[in-house]
């Protein structure tokens, strides 16, 4: 018989620390929800049991033979006959109610059992102080002054307490004050460095907090001893030991976690992150070989010898009484553990474990499973070659690392899929969690059921592409297309009779060839873009179909809209898609929506079946030949060079003078800008037209030539017919 409670509160240092807690046959289980750090109390220490009203609610009041007090608190009132009788059946345990003093006196009796200080009012109790949560005590004249560990996640910290202890002549000749001073002393978690050190390991370097510190190992705390520094640590703040290879395969991290960290300034460090190379030390621990068998179950050898981080961590090891955390089963590309990555601007290692990740050193990251509540493999920023790995904690933060190569996709994929991890782009059908619970198994691999449907999805996409091809306005890319789209200047394929007059011209044909040549190297994406049509639409064409999620969302719309006033138009769809994602039965809507796909394909059938589906291509061919140049395209200006002689030139003495010449030369410059207009307008045609064919251009290119023939004889037969006439009324002015 088992008893779980989810949303229960631990007193630890002093503040209300929330968390699962299990009660077995042979144990008492609370997992803390903040570090994951699991505490278990064996029912053989159960000493008394009691319940206690705390502010609202019911808590546990449990008090061990050691003299320890726990105290749990969160219970409803319909718990307590249940966990009354389960103790009473388990532990043989009946439990009361602790009665409290509410009289509000500040005078009593201090009464000192175990490791508890009561300040009694009468016959009950006023308040009770665990004394390990004590850090110093001091005494005066008639007074004591308590000091208690600051608790930094605490909102509100009890940081001193004083007590007045008046003189009695009954007290003798013992003084009360230092009789309770030394009452207090001998149960605070104060650190006294009394003895010799267990072990020493000198000049370690330490990667957080920085700098190179001697390490000294006592029975209850180590200490760190630097140039600048000092910190002592008790060995009860040690969270979990990690021991991690470097991805050189050099160097060791030994990573100690701190709950509650220590302190530099203003600055915390919950983990303290040693470098070690591969050299060797031998230690000689100053215990006999029966305090070895006692203390340490015979785990430990009198003498030690190995590599340092070996050594160090073993000692820590077994004088904490903790597990040393090493990398998983994990494996990457590289055939190391660890992974490397960028954690905002600083480069480090993130390591897969067993039931978390860790990334070291800066800073130093620790991430449970059970915080997770999804990743997401991201592409990195505009480079293919490595992707973003974010983890989105339960708290809301989200942790990104950066600039992950490309090959450990595959590996760390995997090893999400295998530990059941949710990935943040996956379906609500596919969503799988991690299973956070009091033990430590490993969860086994699932079926990647997502690749599976988006394989799915893309079939289906791809066959409703087949049926849409009359619809498509982009043209796919053909190498082997005849027709360019790039301008007719840059096109090697282009041919006009202007080809002929640059063979004649020897040095200058040879230089155009060569540049020919090199613009063949041009691609396809230089090339100016074509303008986008409008799509086609079948008049006949069927629906298509449409999805469950949108049947939903249309027949609750107007639902939505009520219960949201004010809402717009583009977030009810968001608030539709978080009420689909909380609907637990969607049968009804599945079923409309798979009726419609076969509505949809019933009809495409018929639509295909009378010829619809061809109507849209011929309709794309006829519009594709009726297309033809806007304008046509002009003789290159050396080909009228060869053919056509200006006025100027025109050497004509009797009949012509100085006059003559200027209107002849005005009508060759107009000519030459009509040439020049035609050419542009043709260079700006040719980036949005297809190219005709060499014998269309050739034909283009005769007929230009002729007309441009016939007008220069019809102006050259203007010029005679002007002369003419000139040169009879100079004779009759004469005459």
């Amino acid at each position: 018989m088992e008893l779980e409670f989810s949303d229960i509160s631990a007193e630890i240092k002093g503040c209300m620390t929330a968390g699962k807690l299990k009660l077995t046959e042979q144990n008492l289980i609370f997992k803390n929800s903040k570090s994951g750090k699991v505490q278990q109390i064996p029912a053989t220490d159960f000493d008394v049991v009691n319940f206690q009203n705390f502010a609202g609610t019911w808590g546990i009041r449990l008090f061990l033979k050691n003299g320890t007090l726990h105290r749990f608190v969160g219970f409803k009132d319909s718990d307590k006959d249940k966990i009354a009788k389960f103790f009473s059946k388990s532990y043989k345990i009946e439990m009361l109610e602790k009665e409290l003093s509410t009289k509000g006196w500040n005078w009593g009796t201090a009464k000192f059992n175990g490791s508890v200080l009561s300040f009694d009012v009468g016959s009950n109790s006023s308040f009770e102080i665990p004394l390990n949560h004590v850090s110093q005590c001091t005494g005066g004249k008639n007074e004591i002054t308590m000091e208690f560990h600051q608790n930094d996640d605490a909102p509100v910290s009890l940081m001193e307490m004083r007590f007045f202890i008046p003189a009695t002549e009954m007290a003798g000749d013992v003084d009360p004050v230092e009789a309770f001073q030394q009452q207090v002393m001998n149960k605070a978690s104060v650190i006294n460095i009394s003895g010799d050190a267990i072990a020493i390991f000198r000049e370690i370097h330490c990667l957080t907090p920085r700098g190179r510190y001697d390490i000294k190992i006592f029975q209850t705390f180590f200490q760190l001893h630097g140039k600048t520094f000092d910190y002592k640590i008790p060995m009860t703040t040690v969270l979990r030991l990690f021991l991690l290879p470097h991805k050189d395969s050099r160097q060791m991290f030994f990573v100690v976690s701190l709950d509650p960290p220590i302190k530099q300034g203003q600055t915390r460090y919950h983990f303290l992150v040693f470098l070690f190379n591969q050299d060797e030390t031998s230690v000689e621990l100053p215990f006999t070989d029966e305090e070895l068998k006692e203390k340490f179950d015979g785990k430990l050898e009198k003498e030690l010898s190995g590599p340092t981080f070996e050594v160090m961590s073993n000692i820590m090891k077994h004088i904490i009484n903790t597990k040393l955390t090493g990398p998983g089963a994990f494996i990457g590309h590289s055939g190391t553990p660890a992974i490397s990555c960028s954690y905002k601007a600083a480069a480090g290692l993130l390591y897969p474990l067993e039931r978390g990740f860790i990334y070291v050193h800066k800073p130093p990251i620790h991430i449970r499973f059970e915080e997770i509540t999804s990743v997401n493999f991201a592409r990195g920023g505009g480079n293919t070659r490595t992707f973003d790995f974010e983890i989105e904690l339960k708290s809301g933060t989200v942790h990104t690392f950066s600039s992950i190569e490309k090959g450990e996709y595959g590996k760390l994929f995997d090893f999400i899929t295998k530990k059941k991890l949710n990935i943040k782009n996956r379906g609500k059908t596919d969503k799988t969690s991690y299973k956070d619970d009091f033990g430590d198994s490993d969860e086994e691999a699932a079926p990647d059921a997502y690749l599976a449907r988006v394989k799915a999805e893309g079939q289906e996409r791809e066959d409703d592409d087949d049926d849409e091809e009359d619809e498509s306005t982009d043209e796919d890319f053909n190498p082997n297309q005849v027709e360019s789209d790039v301008a007719e200047e840059y096109d090697s394929n282009h041919s006009s009779s202007s080809e002929d007059d640059d063979e004649e011209g020897g040095g200058d044909g040879d230089k155009k060839e060569k540049k020919k040549e090199k613009k063949k190297t041009k691609t396809v994406s230089e090339a100016p873009r074509k303008k986008r049509e409008k799509k086609e639409k079948g008049d006949n064409k069927p629906k298509r179909a449409i999805t469950a999620f949108m049947l939903w969302l249309n027949a609750n719309r107007d639902k939505i809209k009520e219960e949201n006033k004010g809402i717009s138009f583009t977030d009810i769809a968001k608030k539709g898609g978080e009420l689909w994602r909380e609907l637990k039965d969607k049968s009804e809507w599945e079923e409309k929506a798979k009726k419609d796909k076969e509505r949809y394909e019933a009809e495409m059938k018929e639509f295909k079946a009378s010829g619809g589906a061809t109507s849209g291509e011929s309709k794309k061919s006829s519009g594709k030949k009726d297309k033809k140049p806007s304008a046509k395209r002009s003789a290159s200006p050396k080909l009228a060079e060869g053919k056509i002689k200006s006025k100027e030139y025109i050497d004509d003495s009797d009949t012509s003078d100085d006059n003559d010449d200027k209107p002849a030369k005005k009508k060759e410059a107009g000519k030459s800008k009509k040439y020049d207009a035609q050419k542009s307008k043709k260079k700006n045609e040719s980036s949005d037209e297809d190219k005709d064919d060499d014998d269309d251009d050739e034909e283009e290119e005769e007929k230009m030539d002729d007309s441009s023939e016939d007008e220069k004889d019809k102006e050259s037969e203007s010029e005679e017919e002007r002369g003419k006439k000139r040169k009879k009324e100079s004779d009759d002015d004469t005459d």
